[in-house]
Order: structure tokens, then sequence, then C-alpha cells
């Protein structure tokens, strides 16, 4: 019943927390099949990099006891009074949480270990991402679930609409409902499912949404996505300094931290790899630079990095929810009341160019646009397994990739190890074409 803690990528200590996860009503056995499996892929994945900046050491102390650390703050933050609000995806606006004095956090849903849990309520041919939701919900191996007071979704896809109708059945959850295209009237619309938020988290919290609160939060959040720019524009340099496998780790811990505190260690891992750019630190020499675009990975999932960097590829981008389309772009803050304000934050999220959109150049655009900035030889575009919208779009950005003359390579696959050898050979193959 124990959770595992990195100490300096070598050292592996042990915390336990087998109360915590008892109080909050998890099944204790099935976790702990769940914990002895991580300390193996944290060490095939992590442990054998070479040359890790020193500040990651935060970052996998965050991951080797990510049921632990900041499950523990929210049961002290709860004790407190106050309320978490479990999201699913880059749509919902943080902003408005926090500034009802709650915690928004991510919720569990990128391992196999949860997908047979899932299958017992959706069809097997549901993306893995949908049914890890629902496996680590139901068979109460997650503690981010069991922490949360309310889950917030969004209409991003049919799949996850219907599986928040199952998921709905012992804690709140609110729906907001996405626009599907991005016209003036859409970005209106999307400001007054803000405002909906703003009420329902008003009346889960007891504390009133101020002016000064979600100025102040604006504010805050934009901080943390300076801080994750920062990181990705020091990929972008002639020698690269930090490998993508631990940025995504980074990326993914974004969904879970405190964000003041996230930001803070961002930084201070921007503030190494400005030293080793100017040393000519490079991680990966000769490696090529692959830019991936397409469905979010979330933790645990590092399997397609992992196959990249080390088939002769180092990763230098990812246009995901668990990349770019995350951070970029700031909420306006020159906002001078609560419903300027609320547009502001309507128009920058909805400047998300998610495959749920049509139509949807505008993702294109920015695949194309981060390959050249990010220096990238290729683009590898990922597709989880039965994402029929980012499968579907994959196809015209192909072509958009060969009309500008950068090699590309689609890929679908699950959170399964079954085709790692054959992706490991396709992947081999496209970087070899590279040269």
């Amino acid at each position: 019943m124990l959770s595992y803690i990195f100490k300096k990528r070598g050292e592996i200590i042990m915390a336990d927390n087998q109360k915590m996860w008892t109080d909050l009503g998890m099944d204790l056995e099935q976790h702990d099949i769940l914990c002895e499996v991580l300390p193996g892929a944290i060490g095939d994945v992590f442990l054998t990099q070479k040359n890790s900046p020193a500040a990651m050491d935060y970052f996998d102390m965050v991951l080797a006891d990510v049921h632990g650390l900041r499950p523990g703050e929210l049961v002290e933050f709860k004790k407190n009074g106050g309320k978490v609000f479990g999201t699913f995806c880059a749509y919902v606006p943080d902003e408005v949480i926090f500034a009802a004095g709650g915690i928004a956090t991510g919720l569990c849903a990128g391992s196999q270990f949860w997908v047979p849990g899932g299958e017992k309520y959706l069809p097997a041919n549901t993306c893995p991402l949908i049914k890890a939701m629902l496996g680590a919900r139901f068979e109460k191996t997650c503690p981010f679930y069991r922490l949360a007071d309310m889950y917030v979704g969004e209409t991003t896809c049919d799949g996850k609409k219907k599986a928040y109708e199952i998921l709905a059945t012992d804690i709140p959850l609110h729906v907001m409902d996405l626009p599907q295209m991005k016209r003036e009237r859409d970005h209106l619309k999307w400001a007054e499912e803000i405002k909906d938020l703003i009420k329902i988290v008003e009346e889960v919290t007891g504390n009133k949404v101020t002016e000064e609160a979600l100025a102040e939060n604006i504010k805050k959040i934009n901080l943390k996505r300076q801080a994750l720019q920062r990181l990705y524009n020091l990929r972008a340099s002639k020698n690269v300094p930090i490998s993508g496998t631990d940025v995504l780790l980074v990326s993914q811990i974004a969904y879970y931290d405190d964000p003041e505190r996230f930001a803070s260690m961002v930084n201070k891992l921007c503030d190494e790899l400005e030293e080793r750019v100017e040393n000519g630190v490079d991680v990966a020499k000769g490696a090529k630079r692959i830019l991936v675009s397409g469905t979010p990975m979330a933790i645990p999932n590092w399997k397609l990095h992992n196959i990249i960097e080390t088939s002769g590829g180092v990763v230098v981008c990812e246009e995901t929810c668990t990349g770019t389309r995350y951070f970029e772009n700031q909420v306006d803050e020159t906002g001078k009341n609560l419903d300027e304000m609320v547009q502001n934050i309507a128009d920058r999220y909805l400047g998300i160019n998610c495959a749920c959109f049509t139509p949807n150049t505008a993702r294109a655009d920015d695949v194309i646009r981060l390959a050249k900035a990010s220096k990238a030889d290729g683009v590898i575009d990922i597709s989880l397994m039965f994402c029929q919208t980012y499968d579907i779009e994959g196809r015209s950005l192909e072509q958009r990739c060969k009309e500008e003359g950068i090699p590309f390579l689609g890929i679908e696959t699950d959170y399964t190890d079954n085709d790692a050898q054959q992706l490991k050979t396709r992947i081999g193959a496209f970087i070899e074409i590279l040269g």
C-alpha cells in the first residue's frame, strides 16, 4: 500500500498513504497493484534518460507520489471547508474555480490499468481515455475522483458526453456546452456558459466570484501559462536542453499542481535550461527533431515519447492538450468589469484549436507554425484508437504538411504495449528517412 518517490533520479524512497486512501474509500487491493507497476514504468521511461536537468527532481517527486502528495494537500484543503472541482479538459477555465476559492484538479485517464473497468460501462470500441476515465472512477483507484466535490465536463466529443451521464451517479457533474464553431455568436455563447459555471461554483463553494478575485486569478493562471511558454521556447534552441519526455511530464503535472508553485518550479527549470543553452548542452545530439501533434497524453501515458526518443528522435514540441493548446495565448487582463473579464476568458479558451471544431483549418496552421518555430524535422500525429475527430482530421493535416514540405507520419494507437514493437519499427523508419 505504498507509493514511491524519486530522489535524484536513481534512489527511490517510499511514502505511506494507506490511511488517506482508506479514508477516501479507495479499493486498496487494486490500487496497490497499480502502485507496484508505477516504479517499473518510471524506471523504464525516466531513470534510463541521461543528463536530465537537476530541476526535474521536483517533477519526478510529484510523479512518483502522484496519488499521495497533491491528494494530501487537497484533503487538508477540504478539512478547512474548501471545495475541489475535478476537470477533464483544457477548455474548463481554472480562473473561475480559483476565483471562487475552489481548487481545480485534473483526473486520472491515462493508463491501460483503468480501461477494463471502463469497459464494464462502455463499448470496447470507445476511446481508451474515456474508458480509463470511468474505470478510474468506479474501480476506486484514483484519489482525485474521490476528492472531487463536483466534476466539470465539456462537450468536446460524443463519447465523453455520454460517459458523463454514467459518471454523474453519486457526484454532482456540470457539463459546459462548448460551441462546435467559432463565429462571433459562438464566442458570446461560450461567455454565457462561463457565467453559468460561475453561478455553479459560487453555489458549491459558498463564495462570490468578485471582480477583484477574478482579475487576480486571471493573472495567476496567465503566469503559469507564461512559464510553460518559456519552457517550450527553450526547446527551440539548436542544442536541445531537455528531453521531450521530461517536458511531457511537466505538462501533465500542470493539470494537478498548485498553479503558483508550479509556475515557480517551471521557471526554476527554465533558469537551468537557459544556462544549458548558453553552455551548448545537448541531451540528444544528432537526434532528429520531432513535433508531436494530436490527442492528449495523460499520466502515465509516455508511450510515444519514449519510443520516439529511443529511436533516434527527440520531441521538441507538442501540439496537444498536454502541450501548446494548454498554455498558448493569455487571457486579456484589461477587463474592467466582470462581463469584460468573462468575455476575455471566453475568447482565450475558444482560441484552443481542438479537433472537435468545424471548420478547423486553424489547427493545421498551428502545427505548421509550431513545426517551423521548433525547427522540427518532421511531424508525428497521434490519434488514440476510436477517436474519430483526430483520426479524420489527420488526413487533411497530412496534406497541409506535405504542401509545406514537412515530413509527416500518422499513428493510431491505444494505451497497451501490444503495438510497441510495430510502432518502434515505423517510427524508426520515419526518423531514418529524415536523413
